[in-house]
């Protein structure tokens, strides 16, 4: 009879939310047996609900004890056999002898400080690193809940805005700071000339497992938001944004020449009027020599302007070799990291 009533009171407790390191790692019929000989001092009456109050007390609710509990994914375990392997041989001393609470007391209080010694070496985990990404390694064992407390982080990033200039090479990294599945699936979205998140509007680009995009030479059309998004057994894991902005390619051009060659057929580079007639007009006064070197300077700076063009042509062509092996070597980092 008392069993079973023993029985219902620690169902009580399990089926509380917060549980508690003792109650997540040793079961019931063990906390029944180990409390079975408690008396108190004074009295000298058995009395196991004192008992479960010590536990409580010195392992469950110990804030220690709890923190020692908070270790990385996949070593819960241990931690029960830690806390058995205190736990047990007490119990094997305890089994069918009444004992003072004093010494209740004292024991458990040894059990919890031998725990909390051998727990606190297990590894910890590396935590959640904000501020975007689901990160299952970062999740930490709850000893009140009896479960891993995941990370609880969007999977949409900031926006990070990227200019160039037209006609410029840009490049994007799919890149985070927590640490990746093995097995990555990369997918690339576009969303063109809007600044958002909205996943509806981005279009596929291109999916594999190349973690950097490319542009080799940017046009206004590429203007927009990119969406990189890494998945793991088609599992969405972070989801990355990009806001690119081209600005026009400054076109370095002249002063207006036509300007200067008018101003420069006028007697001392004044517009001539004649009294009482009409508005000024302009008086060209053609002189043979100023006019011939007038189209001499024009031509040089035609042929000038022709051998900027091809010096700039031929350093972008010799630019965009160096860069694309450069994203070649750096893909092949990505594959060896």
């Amino acid at each position: 009879m008392w069993k079973s009533i023993l029985w219902l009171l620690h169902a009580g407790l399990l089926l509380d939310p917060s549980i508690g390191c003792y109650h997540c790692l040793v079961d019931m019929d063990i906390s029944v047996k180990l409390c079975w000989g408690h008396v108190i001092t004074e009295s000298y009456t058995r009395n196991m609900d004192e008992c479960f109050e010590k536990v409580d007390r010195l392992m469950t609710n110990a804030t220690k004890v709890i923190e020692a509990g908070r270790v990385g994914p996949g070593y819960d375990q241990q931690l029960r056999e830690i806390m058995l392997s205190q736990i047990i041989p007490l119990l094997e001393e305890f089994d069918q002898k009444l004992n003072d609470d004093t010494v209740y007391e004292k024991r458990l209080q040894t059990v919890a400080d031998n725990f909390i010694a051998a727990a606190s070496k297990l590894p910890r985990a590396s935590g959640c690193i904000p501020p975007c990404g689901f990160q299952a390694k970062g999740a930490l064992y709850n000893c009140i809940t009896c479960k891993y407390d995941t990370c609880e982080l969007p999977l949409d990033c900031p926006v990070e805005e990227i200019t160039v200039v037209e006609n410029n090479r840009t490049r994007m990294w799919c890149d985070v700071s927590f640490p990746l599945p093995i097995d990555l699936e990369v997918i690339w979205r576009f969303a063109e000339e809007v600044k958002s998140q909205q996943v509806d509007l981005f279009k596929e680009v291109t999916a594999g497992v190349d973690r950097l995009y490319s542009i080799p030479s940017a046009n206004l059309q590429h203007t927009g938001t990119y969406q990189c998004e890494i998945l793991s057994n088609q599992r969405s894991i972070v989801r990355l944004y990009f806001y690119l902005t081209v600005k026009p390619q400054v076109v370095v051009g002249y002063t207006d020449l036509q300007e200067i060659f008018d101003l420069s057929l006028l007697p001392g580079g004044r517009i001539v009027s004649s009294p009482g007639g009409p508005p000024p007009a302009l008086q060209l006064l053609p002189q043979p020599a100023l006019l011939t070197a007038c189209l001499t300077t024009l031509l040089l700076l035609l042929f000038l302007s022709l051998g900027i063009l091809y010096w700039k042509s031929a350093q972008r062509y010799r630019r965009d070799g160096q860069q694309a092996q450069e994203d070649q070597v750096s893909r092949q980092m990505y594959v060896l990291h």
